[in-house]
């Protein structure tokens, strides 16, 4: 009933009163009985904290906070993805009306962003540092130790309860577990969605958690493992690497690992490309596309769809909680065994190469070479191991897409 025939009904007062009713029931106030969902709008601002006060990882933790601030918003949910009303055959939700969420993770779901994202890490990376010192490689491929130590704890993880809730995992969703222990985003989200799309929300939002959290959890491990003395080296500085070595360099990485290991090429070979595109000096527009304008629009969409994805009522479980848990210990053991086979390095090299840069083997590039130089400014405010510590950061992030690679053809 309009208004004008409330009014000559004599029934206007009912009218507007039933109108505010409905306005009330519509509300996100009325509708938002879940508790998790507020727990979950009190973390966001955490982390929105650490990304604009802290400055930590803020182009990725502040879409991460402000999608998961969105969803958890009472009542929001369904208007950004739509209201379902049916599955496919496949277990696709299938909506009534799209959201904008719904159309923003089909890049999620059909695996589209995480190359994209490799593309423009491969225009941004010097690979210089590693080519120079093709001995980082092994600091690299010991901060793996994560990822294959932990799948292989949570594959032969026994099922048992813990408050009620059956804790096991299959072999599948043991290697999307463990390869958070790569500290590396898109590779995590590419490997779950293949294995194990059920657990992508947990796993999603602790490796990039985790990643924004470098400084909070490396710098403690790493003074932890080494010695005054160890941090404290200076290394001799890195020869220069010819244009030919440079371009040369990504074309052998895809020639000989795709031999070997085909199903690593979706994220490696997009790697590569980009740094081929950067080293050649003859694409100078699609670089400026791929480290600009692609770059920063995929992160936005990527950010914010992982944001989404940590929905309070079903984020907020016992099981969640302790796949966050495994991949701490799975980015804990990686930095841990970057920094240990840099002792190795240590000392087989007669104390020529400070340990501080194994830790950088672990994939977030440059923040985790960032860090070995900040260690080591602690130290010796004139020790300066930023681009020695790029070496084993480029190698990590070679080494976690050989790891997916890795995990994909066990496990797939």
């Amino acid at each position: 009933m309009n208004l004008f025939n409330a009014l000559a009904a004599g029934n206007l007062g009912q009218t507007i009163g039933n109108m505010f009713v409905e306005l009330w029931e519509s509300s996100g106030i009325a509708q938002g009985r879940e508790w998790q969902n507020y727990v979950m709008l009190a973390v966001s601002f955490v982390l929105m904290y650490l990304a604009i006060v802290k400055k930590f990882e803020p182009l990725l933790l502040l879409p991460i906070a402000f999608g998961m601030f969105l969803i958890n918003l009472p009542g929001a949910r369904e208007v950004l993805w739509g209201t379902v009303i049916e599955e496919s055959p496949t277990h696709d939700v299938v909506p009534e009306t799209r959201g904008l969420l719904w159309y923003l993770f089909r890049g999620v779901e059909w695996v589209i962003y995480p190359p994209l994202i490799f593309l423009g890490i491969g225009v941004m990376t010097d690979f210089g540092p590693l080519i120079a010192n093709p001995k980082s490689m092994f600091m690299g491929a010991a901060a793996q130790l994560g990822v294959f130590l932990t799948f292989l704890v949570a594959a032969i993880l026994p099922d048992f309860e813990l408050f009620g809730v059956n804790i096991g995992f299959t072999l599948k969703e043991a290697g999307a577990i463990g390869i958070i222990g790569g500290a590396d985003g898109p590779t995590a989200i590419y490997v779950t969605q293949k294995l194990a799309p059920q657990l992508l929300s947990s796993i999603a939002i602790a490796a990039y958690s985790y990643m924004a959290l470098i400084p909070v959890i490396q710098k403690p491990i790493m003074r932890l493992l080494t010695t005054k003395k160890e941090r404290a080296i200076k290394m001799a500085q890195l020869r220069k690497v010819s244009k030919a070595e440079r371009i040369i360099f990504p074309i052998v990485v895809c020639l000989v690992v795709g031999l070997l290991l085909p199903s690593a090429m979706p994220l490696l070979g997009m790697l590569m490309l980009g740094n081929l595109m950067r080293e050649s000096g003859v694409v100078g527009r699609l670089t400026d596309t791929a480290q600009n304008g692609l770059m920063n629009t995929i992160t936005i969409f990527l950010g914010v769809c992982v944001g989404t994805k940590a929905y309070g009522a079903e984020f907020l479980n016992v099981k969640t909680l302790f796949i966050i848990v495994l991949g701490l210990v799975a980015f804990c053991c990686g930095t841990m065994g970057g920094l240990l086979m840099g002792k190795l390095m240590c000392k087989l090299s007669g104390g020529k190469i400070n340990p501080l840069i194994g830790s950088a083997g672990v994939s977030a590039v440059p923040m985790a070479a960032r860090i070995s130089q900040d260690v080591g400014r602690e130290t010796d405010p004139d020790n300066h191991l930023l681009m020695h510590a790029m070496g084993p950061n480029v190698a990590g992030v070679i080494g976690s897409a050989i790891a997916a690679g890795v995990l994909l053809a066990i496990c797939g």
